[in-house]
């Protein structure tokens, strides 16, 4: 499953938050949990829950449904 996710963020997500000035790093899964590490301007927005909860968990459940939750570590 490690892979599916790491392919997710490389290509879906990845793209969008370096967009901005942040990025993402896959830290790993475990039990449907996926634990990432922001990186950037990402590292330090207000926002980066919102962006956490609402943007790469909501992609990664809608490619891989057997994501349970995304968390950063």
């Amino acid at each position: 499953m490690k892979e599916k996710v790491e392919e997710v963020i490389n290509t879906k997500i990845k793209p969008l938050l370096q967009a901005d000035g942040g990025d993402i790093e896959l830290v790993g899964v475990e039990d449907g949990v996926v634990k990432v590490r922001l990186r950037g301007a990402c590292a330090c927005c207000p926002g980066a829950a919102f962006t956490l909860q609402m943007g790469v968990e909501r992609l990664l459940k809608q490619a891989l449904p057997e994501v349970q939750r995304v968390i950063a570590v």
